[in-house]
């Protein structure tokens, strides 16, 4: 499926610490840092329950790259699994390498100050009453339709 571009500062705090903090840690044990962190990432990603099958999580906090393996039960499912792992922060790349049925394939939209789903429908769909299918689309990474921030990647289905 490819590789998808995150901001690296933005979403989930999944490690407790700043990224200064983690930098300097990191130098000090690597390998394990890394495992720790891709084992954090995966647990995130089972607790949305996607159906996901024989999930590998691999993260290298040099590059803030996150590769993910395994199996989803939909192309939708997969997509939401890259979005669970590229919206935490210190993320900045997913490598989705999880196999799954062939379906068409949704956008993409990254989240700026001032964004609300109602605008992004308009822009999308032309109709601003059409957000709950992007809620719908990305729960449950989203909680709330009025909880999403700049930096953010929301799916947009088709």
């Amino acid at each position: 499926m490819g590789l998808f571009s995150f901001i690296k500062g933005a979403g989930e705090k999944l490690f407790g610490k700043d990224e200064a903090e983690v930098a300097a840690q990191a130098a000090a044990n690597v390998d394990d840092l890394n495992a720790k962190a891709a084992a954090a990432i995966q647990t995130y990603v089972e607790k949305q329950n996607l159906g996901l099958t024989g999930l590998s999580v691999k993260f290298d906090g040099a590059t803030g790259k996150v590769i993910l393996g395994g199996s989803a039960p939909s192309q939708e499912a997969a997509e939401k699994a890259v979005l669970a792992a590229g919206n935490v922060t210190g993320v900045s790349d997913v490598q989705n390498d999880l196999q799954f049925p062939a379906a068409s394939a949704a956008q993409y939209h990254d989240v700026v100050k001032g964004d609300t789903l109602s605008a992004i429908s308009k822009k999308y769909y032309g109709d601003p009453n059409k957000y709950m299918k992007i809620f719908e689309a990305n729960k449950p990474m989203l909680s709330h339709p009025d909880r999403i921030y700049p930096g953010q990647k929301l799916r947009i289905p088709a």
